[in-house]
This record gives C-alpha cells, sequence and structure tokens, in this order.
C-alpha cells in the first residue's frame, strides 16, 4: 500500500506541476514589421524559446506518465487485491481506479497531436531559437492546447483516486511501527 501511495503521490505532483505551467502560457499575438530590403539582425526572443523549452520538457512528462500508466494500473489493481484479500473494503479505490483506467485512451489520444507540433516546430528551428516570431507563438499556443486537453480529457479521475486512497488509509490506518529493540538509556554513574 504503501508503494501505491508514493506512486500516487509522485503522478498527483506531476499533475499539479502540469496544471501550474499550463496556466502561465501567454495568450496576445502579435506581428513583426516586414523586412525593408537591407540585412536585419533576427530578434531575440528569449522568452519565447524558454517557453518553448518548458512546454516541450512538460509534454515528455506527459509522455512519460502516460507510457507508464498501464504499468501503474496494474501495480495498483494488485495492491487493490491485496487489501480485498484482507477483507477490507476496496471499492472505493476500486471505483476510481478504474475511473482512471477507462479515461486513459481519451488522454492518450489528447495528447498525441502534440508529436507533431514538436516534430514540426514552426517558427523555431532545430535548436530552439525563434526563426519567425508570429508562427513561433502560434506554436507554442497550439503545444499550450493540447497540454490543456490532455489535463481536461483526465478530468481529475485522478485526483479522484488520491482522494479515495487518502479516505482508505483513514479507514485503514497503518499499524504503528515499534522498534524490535528498546532504545537504551545510559547507566548513571
Amino acid at each position: 500500500m504503501l508503494k501505491l501511495n508514493a506512486h500516487i503521490k509522485k503522478f498527483v505532483m506531476v499533475a499539479l506541476i502540469l496544471v501550474i505551467v499550463s496556466v502561465g502560457f501567454p495568450s496576445a499575438s502579435t506581428s513583426a514589421a516586414g523586412l525593408t530590403g537591407q540585412y536585419q539582425a533576427q530578434p531575440d526572443y528569449p522568452w519565447l524559446e524558454n517557453l518553448w523549452a518548458r512546454q516541450q520538457a512538460t509534454y515528455q512528462r506527459q509522455s512519460n506518465l502516460l507510457s507508464n500508466a498501464s504499468t501503474f494500473i496494474s501495480k495498483a489493481q494488485a495492491l487493490i487485491n491485496k487489501a480485498s484479500a484482507k477483507g477490507w473494503d476496496t471499492s472505493g479505490i476500486q471505483a476510481a481506479l478504474n475511473a482512471l483506467s477507462a479515461v486513459i485512451p481519451a488522454v492518450q489520444a489528447a495528447h498525441a497531436p502534440g508529436a507533431a507540433i514538436i516534430a514540426s516546430h514552426a517558427g523555431f528551428d532545430a535548436s530552439g531559437k525563434v526563426t519567425d516570431r508570429a508562427t513561433a507563438i502560434a506554436t507554442v499556443e497550439s503545444l499550450a492546447q493540447v497540454l490543456r486537453d490532455t489535463r481536461i480529457a483526465m478530468n481529475g479521475t485522478l485526483k479522484a483516486l488520491h482522494e479515495a486512497v487518502k479516505a482508505f488509509r483513514q479507514a485503514h490506518p497503518h499499524p504503528a511501527i515499534t522498534p524490535a529493540i528498546a532504545p537504551s538509556t545510559s547507566p548513571a554513574t
């Protein structure tokens, strides 16, 4: 049960980070002035490049979580089965895990378009530098939408699983661990 709790905590932390990161995306767009025939230095947009890098990292974290979802679900199911064998009521956790399992295909479908957006990296060169500001902003907004859609597709199922595990742990507290050897006290001299 402790392993399940640790996995759930990690999954929840990643989900919270994704929510926090997705809230800060810019939504305004601007247009750049055209060239006048003379050479113009490419402007530097470090904020846009950093945002693009953070979004790619967030997308990769989501991809890793989704690729490990079946393993997580099967391990959680094994722990639920173990608790059920002890005669404990696991219906709340089982229902939450079933709901999570049911939304995984929709989450993967919402997540999939991000791979094409990252592969095309429109407005960015291969190293993540802005080549066309307007296109780069549109690309960042598109990836932000994919990240939002992925979070929305989860439909709160991970939070519901977390709450079910929390309720289960309150109903079945872990027995206090006592040391095998009592702490020794120094004899007074």
